[in-house]
């Protein structure tokens, strides 16, 4: 009874959402999806799907817009106050609903095809981006920037993006490049491959990723591959998902076979690696950092 009550009130409410959304003038936008969506000319109230979301719009200068975040949603801190509505791939209808967006961000790799059908039944418009690889992450801010209407904002930002980047290029031009493996996740191994932007992060931070020939985004590896591969440096991500701690490697039959732990060649790196944003290119300087000091220091 409780639940047909809010999602009774959700549906009044969504239909208030979407008559003041038919009122304001809007745009016709193609989206990552290739679908045409009508968004308004200037959306004042925007919910994020996912955290990368937010930290593009925050990157672009229209966090103000945000109304709306998902879990687990770090960056930048300001962002951390702001309602939740639950987790990416199960984010709340009557969350998104109440509080009265005019526009709401989703990708196709992280949100249902169920979440954005539903708001848009409720009037709600939904702007899918859909970004891949390192490029992907530069187009995507500026589609979000064509969407929120701040078209120069954003085409700033990525230019500043992409300076950082060739500075790093040039850094690390002709330097020798370590074989880096970047552990997801310990058991079974996960890693990163041909399609992950995370291995077209560590080829820009200057190394080559052993796994960037592997068809699959995430591929799961035996140990023995691992031992094959002959990774000199490895990769952890700190403060995020499970993972071994370089002691435990060492003791560790397989992983003590492992080129990068026998020379106890490793470097920690925090999540931003593993954000589809503007703030994988402080991790992918943060790693060029770590993999070629000298370069760094010169400057």
């Amino acid at each position: 009874m409780i639940r047909t009550l809010a999602i009774a009130s959700a549906v009044v409410i969504g239909l208030a959402v979407g008559a003041f959304a038919g009122e304001a003038p809007t745009r016709e936008l193609n989206d990552g999806a290739g679908r045409r969506v009508a968004v308004p000319d200037t959306p004042l109230r925007v919910v994020a799907l996912t955290p990368s979301l937010t930290e593009m719009v925050y990157s672009i200068g229209a966090g103000e817009t945000i109304v709306g975040v998902t879990d687990h949603t770090d960056y930048p801190s300001v962002a951390r106050v702001k309602p939740s509505v639950g987790g990416m791939v199960d984010p709340s209808i009557e969350r998104i609903v109440a509080l009265r967006p005019d526009l709401v961000l989703a990708t196709l790799e992280s949100n249902r095809a169920t979440s954005i059908d539903a708001l848009q039944r409720l009037g709600i418009p939904v702007f899918v981006i859909r970004p891949e690889g390192l490029d992907g992450i530069l187009q995507a801010v500026e589609q979000i920037g064509l969407a929120l209407n701040r078209v120069h904002s954003a085409r700033m930002a990525v230019e500043k993006l992409r300076a950082r980047r060739r500075d790093v290029a040039s850094r690390v031009a002709g330097l020798p490049k370590p074989r880096v493996f970047v552990l997801i996740w310990p058991e079974p191994v996960a890693t990163v491959g041909r399609h992950s932007f995370i291995a077209e992060a560590v080829e820009a931070a200057g190394a080559d990723c052993v796994t960037s020939d592997l068809p699959q985004p995430w591929p799961r590896l035996s140990l023995e591959e691992v031992v094959r591969l002959a990774p000199d440096t490895i990769v952890l991500i700190a403060n995020g998902h499970p993972t071994l701690s370089t002691s435990e490697m060492k003791t560790r039959p397989g992983w003590n076979r492992v080129p990068a732990v026998i020379a106890n060649r490793f470097i920690e790196i925090d999540a931003r690696l593993e954000h589809s944003s503007p703030v994988v290119f402080d991790a992918i300087e943060d790693l060029a950092r770590a993999l070629h000091p000298d370069a760094f220091r010169k400057r």
